[in-house]
């Protein structure tokens, strides 16, 4: 639906509601009730239908026209540019923080013609100056690679044209997925909106992929399976030739190896990011913190004149540790790394720096205040909390955080069966509460049992849905009238013959705003918000609520009308119940209730907080996580592998591995780099 069309049907719904209780309330008055609800319920079907997007059908044609697309790609870039800009908020890249990075050629035999050098602050201008507009950037990790693709994005959304889409290759298994298939998949998970096909037409996603109107902007090529990056590689350059714009992100040894095997991308420039120079970390450590830490740097960087290929300067060059030390030494004694014995190595230095980030971004109510966390939260069940995600993604070799998936960490079993049986005893017990005050109350326990029992077999069904297939929705299933109408029509016929026509009048009106509720509020009316974890967490909670609480007044006008309205408690009780039974019909089918599932039982056993979305945003805040869409990342790669800790034990065939004291089911220690346990850095 058009936003226009969406709030009408909201106005219809709230205003449906509430002249149906006026009009129960002024039955003294001489008003018929079942004249009024007739007529109310006709008028409320009028306005579905004046506004319904199926009978205005001639106007959206089956596919996306050139006009949908382009609307597409204007909404879809302004929705990423608010998103990759407050992320660059976040990560203190829009000031003093944006170290200045330098590439030039590989060495490796990677390149069809050797590009020039150039800096990261001008990788617009260079990749535009780009003859095909194809770059593959290259680096160690913790280079910036992944930073600059981000700066890439934001530049190139401001200048129009294809609408660069900046995408984790970590989510992608080239053997199961064709890219562009994977490409699409995403942007719909990411940009439920474009769904809405009177805006953007049908298929918006498959043809703004298909005509090229996005550009991919690939991050962490070496974050594939070892085994899979030849083929990946292949796949990508046939899905996009040579004509085709294209960003990709990798480690240097990792993509030199699948060139080798199956050639360069064609018409790419690859090119790789260089350390960077004492100059330009002695002017970021010195702009990171007070006069005072500073000062504190300056043995640091004496030793790093006189040393200038020593382990530490070598540990001092990337913009991870660079960034990394400039948090955990802001207010502390940058000396200390200077102790050879504690520090003998660069990736000492490096796992060091990894370990205080997280620990130093807990426990101090001073830092939560300067970073504005929402609460100051304990130190050691922070770390044991993060790690036990950092070693669950480890577990199935993801670097995305969404919070649906954290049904995974649950077994699938456990899983369905506390959520169907929290459902069924819910909704049973609304029921057979209701019954137990109505003129029927040996019934109850029947009728609870009965609806229990259906509530508990729909939640078992839909535990198995992990990722419903985005669908076009043609034909009659975008029609909010015909839906709405069927509805609330089959159920008012049989409370009518039931308990009476008004009866029958109010429950069939109410369910038919339920689910011309559900109709206009089941996904975004435009683009018009930037992706993030707690946006598309908060959609879902509307559903949820809107759902129960238009069933609990169904309930409760049905309640008044069938067991009289004079009675005591019975309205407030068909409220309640009404409430409860709503609650277990509308989560079935939303991730929200799966992940509030999970995370109940992971939090009961100690393993997450019970507050977890908002430990996440602070962690965000903090400097441990980053945002990408709709997902949480570690900050990188490295602080993900401190934070999961090493294999101490070989397990074969899906037993359990236990890292750190804690265990993760079906992890692999004998898989190549990259399977079982990816490589430790993405830049």
């Amino acid at each position: 639906m058009s936003r226009f069309r969406q709030r009408a049907v909201l106005t219809g719904c709230v205003l449906a509601a509430l002249l149906a209780v006026a009009g129960l309330l002024a039955t003294d008055s001489g008003i018929d009730p079942d004249l009024w609800l007739g007529v109310l319920s006709a008028g409320f079907l009028l306005l579905l239908a004046a506004v319904d997007p199926w009978l205005q059908r001639r106007r959206t044609p089956v596919l996306a026209t050139d006009a949908n697309l382009d609307a597409a790609s204007a909404a879809l870039s302004r929705a990423l540019n608010a998103q990759w800009n407050d992320e660059c908020r976040a990560r203190g890249l829009d000031g003093a923080g944006l170290l200045d990075l330098h590439w030039s050629a590989p060495d490796e035999p990677v390149n069809t013609a050797p590009p020039p050098p150039g800096r990261s602050t001008g990788v617009v201008g260079a990749f535009e100056r780009q003859a095909h507009r194809r770059l593959v950037l290259l680096g160690a990790p913790g280079s910036g690679k992944s930073t600059t693709a981000m700066l890439l994005t934001l530049g190139l959304l401001e200048r129009g044209g294809p609408v660069p889409v900046l995408l984790p290759l970590s989510t992608w298994d080239p053997e199961a997925e064709d890219v562009r298939s994977w490409m699409t998949r995403r942007l719909y998970e990411d940009h439920p909106a474009l769904r809405n096909n009177e805006l953007y037409g049908s298929y918006a996603a498959d043809l703004l992929v298909e005509q090229r109107r996005v550009m991919p902007v690939l991050d962490g090529f070496d974050q594939l399976p070892a085994s899979k990056r030849s083929a990946a590689l292949d796949r990508i350059a046939r899905a996009f030739p040579a004509s085709a714009p294209l960003v990709l992100t990798s480690r240097t040894e990792e993509y030199a190896n699948a060139v080798a095997q199956v050639g360069p991308l064609a018409g790419a420039d690859a090119v790789r990011l260089h350390p960077l120079d004492h100059g330009a970390v002695a002017h970021h450590l010195r702009s990171a913190g007070d006069q005072l830490s500073a000062a504190g740097w300056e043995p640091v960087f004496l030793h790093l004149r006189e040393n200038p290929g020593g382990h530490l300067a070598e540990a001092l060059s990337t913009p991870l540790t660079v960034g990394m030390a400039g948090v955990v030494y802001a207010y502390g004694e940058p000396s200390e790394l200077l102790d050879r014995t504690r520090f003998p190595d660069r990736r000492a230095i490096e796992e060091h720096l990894a370990d205080v980030l997280v620990s130093g971004a807990f426990g101090d109510r001073a830092v939560a205040h300067q970073f504005r966390a929402s609460q100051v939260w304990p130190r050691d069940k922070a770390v044991k909390w993060l790690r036990f995600l950092a070693a669950e993604m480890r577990a199935r070799g993801i670097r995305e955080l969404a919070w649906w998936e954290l049904r995974r960490s649950v077994g699938s079993t456990w899983l369905a069966a506390l959520g169907a049986v929290v459902l069924g005893l819910i909704g049973g017990a609304g029921v057979a509460w209701l019954m137990a005050y109505a003129s029927t109350p040996a019934l109850a326990p029947y009728s609870g049992l009965v609806v229990g029992a259906a509530v508990a077999v729909a939640a078992l069904y839909a535990s198995g849905r992990h990722a419903p297939k985005v669908k076009a929705h043609h034909g009659v299933w975008r029609s909010v009238l015909v839906l709405s109408a069927s509805v609330g029509g089959a159920a008012g016929l049989v409370f009518g013959a039931l308990y009476g026509l008004s009866a029958g009048l109010v429950v069939g009106l109410g369910l038919a705003v339920a689910t011309a509720l559900r109709f206009a509020l089941s996904s975004n009316a435009e683009l018009t918000h930037p992706s993030s974890p707690l946006w598309t967490m908060a959609r879902d909670r509307i559903a949820v609520w809107t759902g129960s609480l238009v069933l609990a007044v169904v309930f409760g006008a049905a309640a008044g009308l069938v067991f009289g309205p004079k009675q005591s408690g019975m309205v407030g009780l068909g409220l309640a119940s009404g409430l409860l039974l709503g609650f277990a019909l509308t989560v079935l089918n939303l991730r929200w209730w799966w992940f509030t599932v999970a995370r109940v039982w992971l939090a009961l056993r100690g393993r997450l907080p019970w507050e977890l979305m908002a430990f996440l945003e602070d962690a965000r805040k903090l400097g441990v996580l980053r945002q990408a869409g709709a997902c949480y990342q570690f900050r990188h790669a490295l602080v993900q592998d401190r934070l999961a800790g090493p294999v101490t034990a070989k397990v074969k065939g899906g037993r359990a591995k236990r890292f750190k004291g804690f265990t993760v089911r079906g992890a692999r220690t004998d898989a190549p780099r990259g399977e079982g346990a990816p490589a430790e850095s993405t830049a």
